[in-house]
């Protein structure tokens, strides 16, 4: 019986090896034949990027077909590298499938200039080519190269955070997550990227929190007793009555909290601005912020321009009141100028705790 148990299964083992060498006989060759080359622009083409016009074209890019042994779907890869370099840290402007041209936007080759080291209102030479794949193998790439030449404007700076942002009935913009709605984001700990909190009026009603807006795909919400969950069809936060609550969660311990607040002797301000050097008005004057409808104590500006520097929070046009931080981006209740790097931002301000938010990258 055991001899007939090993003849079997040497058996079935020759058969798999013949199956394995007919798939690999029959498996269709195809042979890298000539590479692409870039046609246009010409090199040596002068770039100044226009902060001003992020989303126009910078330039249309075209090459011409690279040819292989088969009819087959090529995969085309527009790299760039510094001027000089090997390609081996490029970075990559585009993508296509048998489409042998691609436009590029202004803030698209703005942001990988940055990144491969060119200094912001500074030109910088850059070398491109074109990579072509089939399925992900049989890689070629151009023989000769196009240089351009870039002048950049101050891109992204590093932001490695999530903003949450409440939506419902019982908050400000309602359930439309509409991205041009407006909906008020909870305040990051400064030093303690994991931990936020948010003071202010809600209405009888229930509510969640999106992480970007005019989507439902990453959601926040209520988990069952003081636990917090992360997922699509989060659970629904549920306010008993119209009033003031301080809430606030844990995305490290997925816990939560939500009480009551006093907000009776809270003083209610006619004017808070911004000011600092950061600022267009520097510390001459207070750049205005829109109060909510919502809320009388939350304060926000829309896309704003921000200068390397510092700002701070102020009321009435006058430094009796005023508001700082020392953390970028977030934090609040004290006395500092903030830190900020140049930029776009969108700003939210909080006068009931100091809380601040300055989200970057804005077109």
């Amino acid at each position: 019986m055991k001899n007939i148990y090993k003849i079997l299964i040497a058996f079935i083992g020759v058969l798999i090896v013949s199956c394995n060498a007919d798939d690999v006989d029959n498996r269709p060759i195809v042979d890298a034949v000539a590479t692409s080359e870039i046609t246009s622009p010409a090199t040596g083409k002068e770039f100044v990027l226009d902060v001003n016009k992020p989303a126009e074209e910078a330039t249309k890019f075209e090459w011409s077909a690279a040819e292989y042994s088969k009819d087959v779907v090529v995969e085309y890869t527009l790299l760039i590298d510094k001027k000089g370099g090997d390609f081996t840290a490029a970075k990559t402007l585009a993508t296509t499938k048998n489409v042998t041209n691609v436009s590029v936007l202004v803030r698209e080759l703005n942001q990988v200039a940055i990144e491969l080291g060119g200094k912001p209102e500074e030109v910088s030479s850059f070398d491109i080519k074109v990579k072509s794949t089939v399925s992900g193998g049989v890689p070629q790439i151009s023989k000769t190269l196009i240089s351009i030449n870039v002048t950049p404007y101050t891109g992204k700076v590093t932001y490695d955070f999530t903003d949450w942002y409440l939506i419902g009935a019982a908050v400000e913009g309602g359930w439309d997550n509409n991205t041009d709605t407006k909906h008020q984001p909870m305040y990051r700990d400064g030093k303690n990227a994991n931990l936020y909190k948010f003071t202010g009026f809600f209405k009888a009603g229930n509510f969640k929190l999106i992480s970007e807006k005019g989507s439902w795909d990453s959601q926040l919400g209520n988990a069952g007793g003081d636990a917090i969950e992360i997922k699509n069809n989060a659970g629904e936060f549920t306010i008993p009555a119209d009033g003031y609550y301080t809430f606030q969660f844990n995305t490290t311990t997925l816990k939560y909290t939500l009480v009551d607040y006093n907000a009776t002797a809270a003083v209610t301000h006619s004017t808070v601005g911004i000011i600092g050097s950061s600022t267009s008005k520097g510390w001459d004057a207070s750049t205005a912020m829109v109060k909510s409808s919502f809320s009388a104590h939350v304060w926000s500006l829309g896309v704003t321009s921000l200068n390397d520097g510092e700002l701070k929070f102020r009321a009435n046009d006058a430094w009796d009141v005023s508001w700082g931080g020392n953390t970028p981006f977030s934090g609040g209740g004290t006395g500092d100028n903030i830190p900020v790097a140049k930029s776009k931002y969108v700003i939210y301000f909080n006068d009931l705790d100091g809380s601040y938010s300055l989200i970057p990258n804005q077109d």
